[in-house]
């Protein structure tokens, strides 16, 4: 026991240390000690204040309290943002490509690459059509990061204008994708979202672009490029008849698959014509190139260039009777693709061959048997995101009827509404929640994805804004469906912890990887209503 005895006042400093003091410079004592506390107290007022900042600087930004939101919902978008703040990285390395003039798959250069990511854990690499889902928020925190993400990316154009897709960088990417996936091959391409970042920039942040350090310089470099990627899908993507487009990658040949998937346009099994051939029209593409082209259009008027093919082009592809002509169905009053097509398809194992009277241990895998001949037609008794595009893209007339048709089928439970969210494909669809193969399950097919319903209540809020007669309409569903949506994911996120890849269209849990704070980020942006 120790005893002290001195006058009041006093101080008295005792002093614990652990064994390893002997490694010590200084001892926690006196003079050191009373720096060390300043130290740590400036440090912690210091965290105060970038705390206050932050939090001025969100509502500024997003304005959640004037939009209704409180206390844990606010806190929730915060965490969402920081999540896609802090899932930028910076990769370096070669991606292996292929083309018609190589004998097989060679490297790409060597490059760096500033990008977000969908998933730390699971999808640790660059996506190109994800990252302009990314941008649409990481330009409204920061033009200047999403400046430098797009500079990144496009540095990684080759001479024909090619982007490869997917930019597995390093031994950390490559050990998450399987090996039929890693080589890049120079004629597929995907969702051209870029288009939709900029866009989206001149729209709401047009006045920004004259301020900072060179911003508008950044985009008059990336012009060029961006002319040459926008050629480059007018020149390799087309289809058989002026005005089309056919996504390509798709495998013909296989019998493995219940309908070939198409992982270039980005929605990976969602269903196309059953007999991928040189005769498809995808409307998803055609309404991606007419997007855009009006991008393209309005930077040329920004940077006082000549944009009028750009222009041209734009209302050449969104003219809605030439649009009607090769992808409305009057049968089934749909927008669809086009191409060789039968739903006579089902996954059936083969019997397996018997060996010296035995039978085999293994069996056989289930391949696709064809029970109906295909014929060329509109894919039409499918009904889900694709069937949406020349909505979700804002191309049709708001006077147009199939406007209203369209409008009217978001609703029907039978297709794409649930009290979560729109599901990506409908529930009246042949292929509904079916395996692609026995070994994959459905991933287009039925769950909600986040990115396509940011899209429709964007395009919800566009005709609600827009004269004609289902501008009352569009307004209703607007606000159903981004409450829904907003709801569920917070809820789940209450729920797990996690922002989750997609939502189960029957339970609203979420599924597939988490955390998944790439384009599910966009919860943000609805709650802020920025389009």
């Amino acid at each position: 026991m120790i005893q002290v005895t001195g006058i009041v006042p006093f101080t008295l400093d005792v002093v614990f240390e652990s064994s390893s003091f002997i490694e010590r410079d200084e001892t926690l004592f006196a003079d050191t000690y009373t720096r060390e506390l300043q130290r740590s107290q400036d440090e912690f007022h210091h965290r105060i204040r970038m705390t206050l900042m932050f939090i001025t600087r969100f509502e500024a930004t997003f304005n959640l309290e004037k939009k209704g939101f409180r206390g844990e919902e606010i806190l929730f978008a915060k965490a969402v943002l920081s999540n896609v703040i802090g899932g930028i990285g910076y990769f370096y390395g070669a991606s292996r490509v292929e083309s018609p003039y190589t004998r097989g798959p060679v490297p790409y250069w060597k490059a760096p690459l500033l990008t977000a990511v969908p998933s730390r854990s699971f999808f640790p690499r660059g996506f190109l059509w994800d990252e302009g889902f990314h941008g649409l928020l990481i330009s409204t925190w920061d033009l200047d990061i999403e400046l430098d993400i797009m500079g990144h990316w496009f540095d990684l154009m080759n001479v024909e204008g090619w982007i490869p897709r997917e930019q597995i960088l390093g031994q950390e990417a490559l050990s998450k994708v399987p090996e039929e996936f890693v080589t890049q091959r120079n004629s597929n391409a995907n969702p051209p979202t870029f288009f939709l970042t900029l866009q989206f920039i001149l729209r709401n942040f047009a006045n920004s672009l004259m301020d900072g350090d060179d911003r508008l310089g950044t985009l008059e470099r990336l012009y060029p490029r961006l002319q040459a990627w926008f050629d480059w899908f007018n020149t390799t993507q087309i289809g058989e008849e002026s005005g089309t487009y056919r996504w390509r990658g798709r495998d013909g040949t296989t019998n493995r698959e219940l309908n070939p998937k198409t992982l270039t346009s980005g929605l990976d099994d969602y269903p196309r014509a059953s007999h991928p051939n040189i005769d498809e029209r995808h409307v998803d593409l055609r309404c991606w190139i007419a997007m855009a082209a009006s991008a393209l259009s309005e930077i040329a008027q920004l940077l006082n260039r000549n944009g009028n093919r750009y222009n041209n082009t734009f209302l050449y592809l969104s003219d809605n009777d030439f649009l009607d002509n090769l992808h409305w169905s009057p049968k089934s009053e749909s927008y669809s693709d086009f191409g060789l097509h039968t739903d006579g398809v089902v996954l059936k194992r083969p019997p397996a061959p018997k060996t010296h009277g035995h039978h085999p241990q293994h069996k056989p895998d289930m391949i696709r048997v064809v029970t109906k001949a295909p014929e060329l037609k509109f894919v039409d008794t499918t009904f889900g995101y694709v069937s949406l595009f020349p909505f979700l893209l804002q191309l049709l007339n708001p006077y147009s009827p199939k406007l209203g048709k369209i409008l009217k089928d978001l609703q029907r439970p039978e297709f794409l509404w649930t009290e979560y969210g729109l599901r990506s494909l409908g529930k009246s669809s042949p292929l509904y929640m079916k395996r692609n193969t026995e070994h994959d399950p459905p991933y287009w097919r039925g769950p909600i994805w986040i990115n396509m319903n940011y899209m429709a209540v964007r395009a919800l809020d566009f005709y609600s804004h827009q004269d004609g007669p289902y501008r009352a309409e569009a307004g209703k569903l607007y606000a159903k469906l981004r409450h829904n949506v907003i709801t569920n994911i917070h809820r789940e996120y209450r729920r797990t912890g996690y922002v989750w890849e997609q939502y189960n269209d029957k339970t609203g849990e979420g599924q597939g990887s988490r955390p998944f704070t790439g384009w599910s980020a966009l919860v943000v942006l609805l709650m802020a209503e920025l389009y």
